[in-house]
């Protein structure tokens, strides 16, 4: 009579663990598929600002500087080039000054290398120095 009430209450020891895991197995499944909140914009908050709305270039710059100093510094430059473009576009001549002046600077960035300044880098990689 024990050994019965004994691997009865082994069986029903382990019937209760291998439930309990298969109930914990699909409940944690179950949580896979939650979707997560999302930063984009609601259509409440779409609703708050018109379509027709066009920020001006001080306030474009200003709300890059508030998101980042550097890229409201870099909003300042693309203002300010494409400022200049337009003054620059009036007329032929300052069209081709415009040009010249882009390629200087353009060859300031990058100046081309000479043939000895190429030679003198494959002579250090061939030599090893």
């Amino acid at each position: 009579m024990q050994k019965i009430l004994l691997t009865l209450k082994q069986v029903l020891g382990s019937s209760f663990f291998v439930v309990s895991l298969m109930i914990f197995i699909s409940l944690s499944g179950s949580f896979i598929f939650v979707q997560q909140g999302s930063y984009a914009t609601t259509l409440e908050e779409l609703k708050l600002i018109p379509p027709e709305y066009k920020p001006n270039s001080e306030e474009k710059i200003n709300r890059a500087n508030e998101y980042d100093p550097g890229v409201g510094i870099q909003e300042e430059n693309r203002e300010e080039a494409y400022e200049q473009a337009i003054k620059d576009s009036t007329n032929l001549n300052t069209i081709e000054k415009t040009y010249e002046r882009n390629l200087k600077a353009e060859k300031e960035q990058n100046p081309p290398e000479s043939f000895g300044e190429k030679a003198k880098e494959v002579l250090e990689k061939v030599t090893g120095k």
